[in-house]
């Protein structure tokens, strides 16, 4: 089977996916892909995999056409009776629509091009979570990590926890090399899942449901209010509240985040602290990529949501909803604006454009950290954002 991960929306997603496919992205314990590669392998089918992408995305992430194609919306999360309705009652040359979205399809490339397939309409019975906005990783969080938690545990036996610990209910899985020591869990409230290697420091308080994905850990005393993903290698400290923060990130000290969505590679200042309620219990307004402008977001609460690669340093205060793009450094007292366009250096009292050389050996040197390399795909990756961007930082 070829697969072929397509996004219909893809400003919807900004500014995360300024840098990569939505479906590299991880809501609940595994990535959108990791998750439809997880319920194809219960049926004993291992797919190709490949992705529809902007053009400066598509040398690190190309499309492999093949005769018949399986094209899947990444914006819907699967379960199982969506990927057993398309892997055994989805034919060649039908399409399978939700509320007028395509959500999967198989048929050649021209009929994906010219939607010159045979449309099969069907109801919330085969839908599970349907993504629309950024905000909905947090939103859909709680589910997410129940419907992963029993999808990667089924069958399966959690390693020991230690008697050290506070264990309240009993949805907790440690994989294999977990460390958890004179922490509380507290699994009444949602699922804790305790990656391989992922350690919970001391003193940790865990309100489920919780993601503690491969490598990543809880710092000593940390606070952990679900439903919370940490991706993998990640390092969290001080108050956390419904977030999703992905691979290779830190927030390693105190301070307080709630309802936001955090990239990859991104540090988080000492004492760095999000509101995320108004101060008038009002509705938030988050920056629309593609209106270019401030819009009513539905919620009343929101957080931070930080592209990749961006940075803020000690004492950073964010405004509700505010967004900052890839490579921002925010440092300076006050507030900052709600939009930090991508790219840029400075604070409350004004941004300049961060030079894209220091950027890359900014880059470079926190990825070696982690025993990675900034490849010359990502810095073409982005060369092109800052030069999209441009506009947005005159």
């Amino acid at each position: 089977m070829n697969l072929i991960f397509f996004n219909d929306n893809r400003s919807a997603f900004l500014p995360l996916t300024y840098t990569r496919p939505l479906p590299k992205l991880r809501i609940g314990i595994l990535t959108i892909e990791e998750k439809w590669l997880a319920y194809f392998d219960k049926k004993g089918v291992t797919p190709s995999v490949s992705y529809l992408v902007e053009d400066y995305l598509s040398k690190k992430y190309p499309a492999k056409v093949d005769d018949i194609n399986l094209f899947v919306n990444s914006r819907f999360l699967p379960g199982k009776r969506l990927t057993d309705f398309v892997i055994s009652n989805l034919i060649a040359d039908e399409a399978l629509f939700y509320n007028g979205s395509l959500v999967a399809a198989k048929c050649t490339w021209k009929q994906f091009n010219e939607q010159s397939y045979y449309i099969k309409d069907t109801n919330e019975s085969l839908i599970g979570i349907e993504l629309k906005k950024l905000t909905d990783f947090f939103i859909h969080n709680g589910q997410a990590i129940e419907d992963d938690f029993d999808l990667l545990t089924e069958g399966r036996k959690s390693e020991p926890i230690s008697s050290t610990n506070t264990v309240i209910g009993n949805r907790i899985f440690l994989e294999a090399g977990a460390r958890v020591e004179a922490a509380v869990l507290n699994a009444t409230t949602g699922a804790i899942y305790i990656g391989k290697n992922a350690e919970v420091m001391e003193g940790s308080l865990v309100r489920g449901g919780l993601a503690l994905c491969e490598g990543a850990a809880l710092k000593m005393g940390a606070k952990l209010y679900g439903p919370t993903t940490i991706g993998m290698h990640s390092k969290i400290g001080g108050e956390v509240t419904n977030c999703v923060v992905q691979d290779f990130s830190n927030k390693g000290h105190d301070g307080f985040i709630g309802n936001s969505v955090i990239g990859s590679w991104c540090n988080l200042g000492a004492d760095t602290n999000t509101s995320n309620l108004k101060n008038n219990y009002g509705e938030v307004k988050i920056w629309d990529f593609s209106k270019h402008q401030l819009v009513n977001s539905g919620l009343q609460f929101c957080g931070l949501l930080m592209g990749d690669h961006s940075k803020c340093g000690i004492n950073t205060m964010f405004n509700t909803g505010t967004t900052v793009g890839v490579s921002a450094n925010v440092f300076d007292s006050g507030f900052p604006p709600k939009h930090v366009p991508s790219f840029s250096w400075g604070g409350s009292a004004g941004f300049q454009d961060y030079d894209l050389n220091k950027m890359f050996d900014v880059a470079a040197r926190v990825m070696e950290r982690r025993g990675m390399h900034l490849e010359d795909e990502d810095r073409a990756i982005l060369t092109s954002i800052y030069q999209q961007t441009a506009q947005f930082r005159q």
